[in-house]
């Protein structure tokens, strides 16, 4: 009789999942300005979540599970008194900084923002640096943090450069899983193999549907899933440091694998592609190419395919503010992603809808000069009625040039122009700005504004002498880098509620 069974054969590791763990384990990344940015990073990443802070919905989510809990060397949580083990402080950390939408951008075939990996490299390494001094051990470093920082951006960004998620529906958070799983395993001291079984791990887990960061159902778990996505990378390492087999053919099986069943329709036709199209395209290996060349939101907390139509509507806001009234229509030309991610009409239903929402993220600064995170709240917007009517006015347009740019290796520009006519006949000039301040391209003019956007998210939480402490040690390279992490974090948190 002939047997029809398949053959339990297990294979070897997928390939996808060996080359990112040969990077994490054993790539030197021997870049000073790759080195440099991740410092630039950790301080305007850490400031985002300190910001968050102020705004009650974020808080709600933060602590312990069980009211109480004491954990032995608990991870801290910048700008709170919180210590937690490390899996919920990774969590309640990258909840924070992603929480006002103003952290770094990474914008390729597919986006994100590398820098929600800091939840699970601060978790991990503050509660592993307290537990080795506690047993003689020497700690972590910050230079180990910066570049483990520096890894998890080129896990996360080399998979989205030519390898688009969202348009199978899925989120972009499973690259910040993804990357928090191999850099937190290999933290906490994991071989090849095990970083391997927690890759593994993370790509079985699947991936988040994006069904809330788009009209109509847009809400806030788009401020809290990377921090989901980062505390789960955690969890998994710690699964595999306790001996959790891995699943080898966890992208490839057939069936039942990550390509067959998330991987193989798209969007558009729903039909199944030849094989060598389900899978990962890699244009490029694994270095410091994306910390080296991330994008920093410098002017305002916006989904970043509005940042140059923002920065276009303030350069027009003096010749429109005194003649609101009088305006006719205004024209958005931008890029295919920004039309397909952020371009809305219609009632906008929540603060998360509304930062998500080019229109809405154009008008405000038309009118006001400025765009703050508290533009966003629901009684902001009920204040100003004149945002919607102006809404209501906008048409927005592809320029294919602009799309062409912003998927160009050479310029990954992010393109928008923008021109207001009045009801007399009469019309601004057409400002187009192509890359946003904080592109690399515009590094000099953006450093200067990212260091103010740290002092004053320190200045929210701590006293005058804390944040001078803060800020000179974050602008100096080899005493940050010499700092053991423990002691980093002691400068970062509050033994009681208010400020220090």
């Amino acid at each position: 009789m002939e047997n029809t069974g398949i053959k339990n054969i297990r294979p070897d590791f997928d390939q996808v999942i060996q080359d990112i763990a040969d990077y994490v384990m054993e790539y030197p990344i021997t870049s000073a300005e790759a080195f440099d940015t991740a410092r630039n990073c950790l301080m305007d990443t850490l400031g985002c979540g300190l910001l968050a802070l102020s705004f009650p919905e974020c808080t709600k989510h933060l602590g312990p599970i069980v009211d109480g809990t004491v954990v032995p060397n608990g991870a801290r949580v910048p700008g709170t008194d919180l210590r937690l083990d490390p899996v919920k402080a990774a969590w309640d950390i990258g909840c924070c900084l992603r929480w006002l939408d103003y952290n770094d951008t990474w914008l390729a075939a597919e986006w994100g923002h590398p820098s929600d990996n800091l939840g699970a490299i601060l978790a991990v390494t503050d509660y592993l640096s307290q537990k080795h001094v506690a047993h003689g051990v020497k700690p972590f470093t910050m230079r180990q943090v910066l570049d483990a920082m520096i890894r998890a951006h080129e896990i996360q960004g080399v998979l989205a450069l030519e390898n688009s998620f969202n348009r199978v529906g899925l989120d972009h958070v499973l690259l910040v899983r993804v990357a928090s799983a191999a850099v937190a395993t290999t933290l906490k001291g994991g071989n090849r193999e095990q970083v391997m079984a927690a890759l593994s791990q993370a790509w079985v887990d699947g991936g988040a549907l994006r069904t809330y960061r788009h009209a109509p159902n847009a809400g806030s778990r788009k401020s809290w899933a990377a921090g989901d996505a980062t505390s789960r990378g955690v969890r998994l390492a710690d699964i595999t440091m306790r001996g959790e087999m891995g699943i080898p053919g966890a992208l490839t099986a057939k069936q039942w694998g990550f390509y067959d069943v998330l991987f193989s329709k798209t969007v558009a036709d729903q039909q199944l592609k030849p094989e060598a199209e389900r899978q990962f395209q890699f244009p490029q290996g694994y270095g410091s190419y994306v910390m080296e060349n991330i994008l920093f939101k410098l002017s305002f907390p916006a989904e970043f395919h509005a940042q140059t139509a923002c920065e276009a509507a303030v350069l027009l806001h003096p010749q429109v503010k005194d003649r609101l009234d009088q305006i006719d229509r205004i024209a958005i030309t931008t890029h295919e992603s920004a039309i397909r991610i952020i371009s809305k009409s219609g009632p906008l239903a929540n603060p998360a809808d509304r930062d998500h929402c080019l229109q809405y993220m154009t008008a405000v600064p038309l009118i006001l000069g400025e765009l703050q995170a508290e533009y966003y709240e629901d009684s902001f917007h009920r204040a100003h009625p004149e945002i919607d009517q102006l809404r209501n006015k906008m048409e927005v347009v592809e320029e294919p040039r602009y799309s062409a740019d912003y998927l160009d290796p050479a310029k990954r520009s992010i393109a928008n122009a923008l021109q207001v006519f009045f009801k007399d006949g009469s019309a601004t000039e057409k400002v187009a700005v192509e890359y946003p301040v904080g592109h690399r391209r515009r590094r000099e003019e953006g450093i200067p504004l990212l260091e103010d956007k740290f002092r004053t998210s320190l200045a929210s939480r701590f006293q005058p002498d804390r944040c001078d402490a803060i800020f000179a040690l974050c602008k100096d390279q080899k005493a940050l880098e010499a700092t053991p992490v423990n002691e980093f974090m002691d400068l970062m948190v509050i033994e009681r509620s208010g400020q220090v």
